[in-house]
Formats: C-alpha cells, structure tokens, sequence
C-alpha cells in the first residue's frame, strides 16, 4: 500500500496556494503547478469499491493513510458536492497530516451524477457498507464516521438505537465527527434532526461554524449537553457552514480546515 508524508505536500501546496492569494496577476503561470500538485495528491490515495447492494451497486471510496495514522475516519459528503470537492480534498489532506486516515466515499446520487439526494434509507445503508469497508481496508486502526453537512447526519442516524459496529465481525465505530451538523434549513430554527441523537451511544465530535445558517449554537449547544456520553462541540470563530471565512476575521480557510485537523486528531487520541 502506497503512504505518504502527506503534511509537506499539503504545505507546499497551500503555499502556492496563498502566494496566488497575494497575487492573482500570477495565475497564470502558477495555477498549473498547483493543478499538478493536487493530482499528485490525489494519486496518492487508495482507490476502493464499495458495494452498497446488488442492487445499487459499487460507489467509489479513496483511502488515504499516511505512516502515522492512529485512526481513521470513514468521511461522508454533503449534499452539494462529492468527495473530490476541494473542501474534502484539503482537509483529508491536513487530518492525514495530523495521522488520521481518511476513507471518503460517493453517495449513489452523486456517483450516478443525479442531482437530488438518495432517500435516507439508501444514504445510510451507504454509511454502513462505507464502515464496513473500510474496517476491512485498514483494520489496525482505531475507528470513526462522519461527514460534512448531510453526509455527518446521514452517518448518526446509520449508528442511531444504540448502534456501533454495522456489521457482525466488523471493528465496533469509537466515535462520530460532524462537520457542520445540519441542525436546521437556514432561517427556520428547530432541533427536531436532532431528535435520533439521544439513542447514539457513541461520543460524538460537533465542528459548527460560528456563522453557521443551518445550526443555531443557541439551540445546538443545549442539544449537546444533554447527549450521553457526553458530546464535544468546537466551535470555529467567523466560519459558516462550508468553513469560510471573511477577510476582516484575521484569518483564511486553510487556517480553520488546520485547526479541523488538529481538533479531530487530538479528540480521536483521547478515545484510545
């Protein structure tokens, strides 16, 4: 299996990535180094199969392990975009950095390039052949789920009546990340999506945006303290629901998908 000090190559890449920031007349010339340099990202993880049913079929799943993965977290996409977004693509890198090992993977209506979400039966049978395989793929390590948006509260219903292995014989999941949990549509506050989290019997990871339309940290942070065991909620100043920030926060979104990474690993260490 091929693994990689995925760190360097990520901190070269968001150099030149911050260098265009400082000078976008430059585009021309750099972008095509840095189009090279996420290939060359890219092809440094695993490309796997992941049957959902013999009915849907395979969906497409990458593994990317650095040498010093500790944990893996098997990563859902959100609604809009699928696992090659570059949001995904930058913070697999950074958590591999860090040593934890992704294992991110399409839903059926995106890998079928539909524009609407499959039906939430299907979505979480994907959650669960997605664990499934990964357990397989990279047994050693101890394990997450989670995702972005949808793909996060897709993941928690699939281990929702006290669930934590989805399938006999396969690693029991440790723990559940969120990134950007979809509490509720923007401008319509509610916790009702909530409402399964009481039945999870896992410690769960909460990264909410401070800026975050679809989760009140009003209505959130209540929500989190009630969990058993006992949830974590990180809150990230300025960011929104994708982890953008405005200039005047002082800081950038490479900043804040750095302080995911960090905050993932250092939670995950303290589940061992």
């Amino acid at each position: 299996m091929r693994r990689f000090n995925s760190f360097a190559k990520w901190s070269q890449y968001e150099s030149f990535e911050s260098k265009l920031l400082q000078d976008p007349a430059a585009l021309s010339l750099k972008k095509p180094k840095m189009e090279a340099m996420s290939r060359e990202l890219r092809q440094t993880a695993i490309p796997v199969n992941v049957r959902v049913s013999e009915a849907v079929g395979d969906v497409e799943a990458l593994l990317l392990r650095p040498n010093d993965a500790r944990s893996l977290l098997v990563l859902a996409h959100g609604a809009g975009a699928g696992m090659h977004h570059p949001f995904m693509e930058r913070l697999a890198c950074e958590l591999a950095g860090f040593g934890v090992a992704t294992f991110r993977y399409q839903f059926p209506y995106m890998q079928q390039r539909r524009g609407r979400p499959d039906a939430p039966a299907l979505l979480t049978a994907t959650v669960q052949a997605a664990v499934t395989a990964a357990s397989e793929a990279a047994s050693d390590l101890l394990l997450l789920a989670g995702g972005k948006s949808l793909g996060g509260r897709m993941t928690s219903l699939a281990f929702a009546d006290g669930r934590s292995t989805v399938q006999a014989g396969t690693a029991p999941v440790r723990g559940l990340v969120f990134f950007g949990f979809p509490l509720h549509a923007p401008g319509r506050p509610g916790t009702q999506r909530a409402d399964h989290l009481t039945t999870v019997r896992l410690p769960m990871l909460f990264l909410q945006g401070t800026r975050d339309t679809f989760a009140d940290l009003t209505l959130l942070r209540p929500v989190c303290d009630k969990l058993a065991p006992p949830a974590t909620l990180h809150e990230v100043d300025a960011a929104d629901h994708s982890f953008h920030v405005l200039k005047r926060s002082g800081t950038t979104d490479a900043a804040v998908i750095a302080d995911l990474a960090r905050t993932v690993a250092s939670w995950a260490n303290a589940l061992v």
